[in-house]
């Protein structure tokens, strides 16, 4: 989500009022600072000089791959809930195609916002995964979470009936969420200021809050093994990929069903981004508005949906004869250090991240021919990103990069997880899909980027990156299994 155009941080960065100049939120870090102190604080000399100084990674120079059965991590499902409906393979069709599945919104009446449109899902259906009386009350956050849950375990032949049979002690779940239950929080807060304390519903809390995906999930299977979320905005479903496989590598799981989910295109979630100045304002081409990497980007597009992988140490894959998908090498997390939204302009957050993650996945720079990118289509982060990239691959004539936000808009918590889905198929299938809206791309961007059209690649290791407002790095590492 990192990429919001906006001034270079320093110790006066606060959201502003750009009409009049007057912060609208008085806030450092994660304290927020009574006026007085902050003004005094930005009239320290000592603070204004303040520069970070960090060393990038070295990346190693003989990498070794695991070959630890235990330690090794395969993917033997997937499930989703997208903007082109439930199944993987209509999905990464409809990707293929080129198609957008960005519209004008018509869950709500948005007449009067700035920004009009948005990957919205329409006719999304729950049943046989959501009996009728939770399917109500739930918030569609954990309605996608449950169902792309259940259709990755499903995939990975992990059916209510054979989990009855397994120690489901050793079976985790972690599902994050960026914003959580959007719409509970709403009409909670909706129902206080209008009708009082006593009028909010009793599910409010427990809708609301973001580690409630992975235990519905838990709740629903019976899998009692590590279980929480993790919420770092953009960057959530790698968050939780990186997180998972270090479970199934310290021995506390043998599989773990992982992801992201998120449902926010509604007023406060698109209010909330007009506020940022996040959001392309094509609303006369909603199409054509998330174009990553092209000149005429102006902002990226609301997504949502949920993106779910079931993780697997081989050695319990094999044992229960298992379809393996694909592999996961490895993967690394850090941090900007640097500005709420804005990315590190000479992306080194980005590319100690990337160079980390081919660490821990003993892979080597020159392995590596296909990079999903984040490209949210925002004027500061696509070109961060695309300078980490060179950064760290010096040579890119043999590297393909598209962006699948250009399609499905960006779903925020459940963006990596989609991502990771279409990584993978990419692995699988052969073809890699375009990147939609290239119709002037930025000189600067060297690397193909796909554009338009789909293209057929074989794909020897892929990495997928998400990166979020916090200054959130996440990059993971996929490749095809090989016994």
């Amino acid at each position: 989500m990192a990429g919001v155009a906006g001034s270079p941080c320093s110790p006066s960065s606060v959201f502003t009022n750009r009409e009049n100049g007057a912060p609208l939120l008085q806030y450092s870090g994660l304290r927020p600072l009574e006026s007085k102190r902050l003004a005094l604080a930005i009239k320290r000399p000592i603070l204004k000089s303040i520069t970070i100084h960090a060393m990038s990674s070295k990346t190693v120079v003989a990498p070794k791959r695991e070959k630890d059965p235990r330690k090794r991590i395969v993917i033997t499902g997937m499930g989703l809930v997208s903007v082109f409906g439930n199944d993987i393979n209509t999905f990464y069709n409809k990707l293929l195609e080129g198609q957008s599945g960005v519209s004008t919104i018509d869950r709500f009446d948005a007449s009067s916002f700035s920004v009009r449109f948005a990957g919205q899902i329409r006719s999304f259906s729950s049943k046989g995964y959501i009996d009728g009386k939770n399917d109500r009350r739930l918030d569609n956050c954990w309605r996608y979470c449950l169902v792309a849950g259940r259709r990755a375990l499903e995939d990975a032949n992990l059916g209510s009936e054979v989990l009855e049979n397994m120690d489901r002690s050793r079976i985790g779940v972690l599902v994050g969420s960026g914003m959580g239950g959007l719409t509970a929080f709403s009409n909670g807060v909706e129902a206080l200021v209008q009708k009082g304390y006593k009028k909010i519903t009793p599910f409010f809390i427990p809708y609301s809050i973001t580690n409630m995906g992975s235990a519905l999930l838990a709740i629903d299977t019976g899998l009692m093994g590590p279980n929480y979320s993790i919420s770092t905005a953009c960057a959530t479903a790698n968050y939780c990929f990186y997180a998972a496989a270090n479970h199934i590598r310290r021995g506390e799981a043998e599989i773990m069903v992982v992801g992201g989910t998120e449902a926010a295109v509604l007023p406060t979630g698109v209010g909330g981004f007009i506020a940022c100045r996040a959001l392309s304002q094509r609303n006369d081409e909603p199409g054509k508005a998330s174009r990553p990497w092209d000149t005429g980007r102006d902002g990226f597009v609301m997504g949502e949906g949920s993106g779910v992988l079931i993780m697997e140490s081989l050695e319990h894959a094999k044992k229960r004869g298992a379809n393996i998908i694909a592999e996961y090498l490895g993967g690394a997390i850090t941090c900007d250090a640097h500005h709420m939204t804005d990315p590190r302009k000479d992306g080194l957050g980005v590319s100690s991240c990337i160079e980390k993650s081919l660490e821990d996945a003993g892979v080597s720079p020159e392995e590596v021919n296909y990079v999903n990118a984040h490209a949210t289509s925002t004027l500061a982060g696509d070109l961060a990103e695309v300078n980490a990239i060179k950064k760290v691959f010096k040579d890119t004539s043999e590297i393909k990069m598209n962006g699948t936000k250009s399609m499905i808009g960006h779903c925020l918590g459940a963006a990596g997880g989609l991502e990771a889905i279409a990584t993978i198929k990419a692995i699988t299938t052969g073809w890699l899909h375009p990147t939609i809206n290239q119709d002037n791309i930025e000189p600067a961007v060297t690397i193909d980027t796909v554009p338009n059209v789909k293209k057929q690649h074989e794909v020897h290791v892929a990495i997928s990156n998400s990166f979020g407002f916090g200054g959130h790095n996440s990059v993971v590492v996929f490749a095809p299994f090989t016994p």
